[in-house]
């Protein structure tokens, strides 16, 4: 089998390689700006890196599509700071970019693995929130926030259109809240860079307070990056065309926590390194507003729990990674990537 996948150098891009690699016989043709998370992977001979971008060079993209058996767009803009700092990149990359690249597969007659998100459910009232069933809602217009949501439910409606009605081969994946090595670069000594997992850490090893918005109330749930590639990878394999067609949510339903608690969490996990023992008295939690943080046209979501039972069903899946567990993991990886010269805050 050979696999596309676009965005390789990504979190998930990269975490899904290194799996292929190691655990399948699959070709990987890969594409990202560059290759900051793939280096075990290049010279590999099953791996075969472009350094490019799916904007700029659609032919290229083109080319591989009609080439491949799988097609994986994973290029994406998902970081909250920056839907409401820079809401027309997010349409444009998100919807319009990866819109080029759907077609492809409907013109070679290619399947598909597109990823969705969590966040399409947005304000929906269920726990939890089902594939099939669960309404998407979304805030006004003014809440500019909501332009990933929605760039991606349309995503979600148009792949399902093209499956539906012109043959498609698709499965649509949610994920809920990944987390784990390699998600965001932890060195960026500033605020909003990265996701909250990630943006925690490098607020404690800068010896900066960690912020909560809106008190950290919001709940999500947190499925680390291993579970998730192995459920991304029975998706690939596809035994006896089971995620055919499906919307899958994958995601830790045991995993539940609020962003409060994380941070507390991620403290106590950095604490049990010596150089960081004393981190609870250096370190302050403090509020703020969603207005004051993100910008007027953010708006929070209160909980996202995930059904997973379509995963079950169809993958043979289920998460196994305990909440603290996928914390400590995660935290021992930067841990070990610290630069020399940074000291315990």
């Amino acid at each position: 089998m050979k696999i596309l996948i676009l965005g390789v150098n990504g979190f998930i891009g990269s975490n899904l390689s290194a799996y292929i690699l190691k655990h399948h016989d699959w070709d990987i043709i890969g594409m990202d700006l560059d290759t900051s998370r793939i280096g075990e992977c290049l010279g590999h001979p099953r791996f075969h890196f472009t350094q490019g971008n799916i904007i700029t060079d659609r032919a290229w993209v083109e080319e591989q599509v009609a080439q491949c058996d799988v097609v994986l767009p994973l290029v994406a803009i998902a970081n909250p700071a920056l839907y409401v700092k820079n809401p027309l990149a997010v349409f444009e990359l998100d919807f319009e970019a990866n819109l080029d690249i759907v077609r492809h597969c409907v013109k070679y007659k290619k399947r598909i693995i597109f990823p969705s998100t969590s966040e399409v459910y947005g304000m929906s009232d269920d726990t939890p929130y089902d594939e099939e069933t669960s309404n998407l809602v979304t805030g006004p217009i003014c809440k500019e926030r909501w332009i990933y949501s929605a760039s991606k439910q349309l995503m979600d409606r148009v792949v399902y259109a093209y499956g539906n009605h012109h043959g498609l081969n698709f499965t649509l994946f949610r994920p809920f809240n990944w987390f784990g090595p390699g998600l965001d670069n932890v060195w960026v000594n500033k605020e909003s860079s990265s996701r909250v997992v990630t943006q925690f850490l490098s607020n404690i090893f800068y010896g900066r307070d960690i912020t909560l918005v809106d008190g950290g109330a919001q709940k999500r749930c947190f499925l680390y990056i291993d579970d998730a590639i192995v459920a991304l990878a029975r998706i690939i394999e596809n035994k006896n065309g089971s995620a055919d067609g499906r919307i899958i949510n994958i995601g830790h339903p045991g995993n539940e926590a609020s962003i409060a608690e994380l941070a507390q969490m991620m403290l106590d996990e950095v604490a049990k390194f010596p150089d960081y023992a004393d981190i609870r008295g250096k370190i302050k939690i403090i509020e703020t507003s969603g207005k004051d943080h993100y910008g007027k046209g953010y708006q929070d979501i209160e909980h996202r729990v995930p059904n997973v039972s379509r995963a079950k069903e169809f993958l043979g899946w289920e998460p196994t990674t305990p909440m603290r567990d996928a914390v400590a993991k995660t935290i021992a990886f930067y841990m070990a990537q610290k630069p020399d010269n940074l000291t315990a805050a």
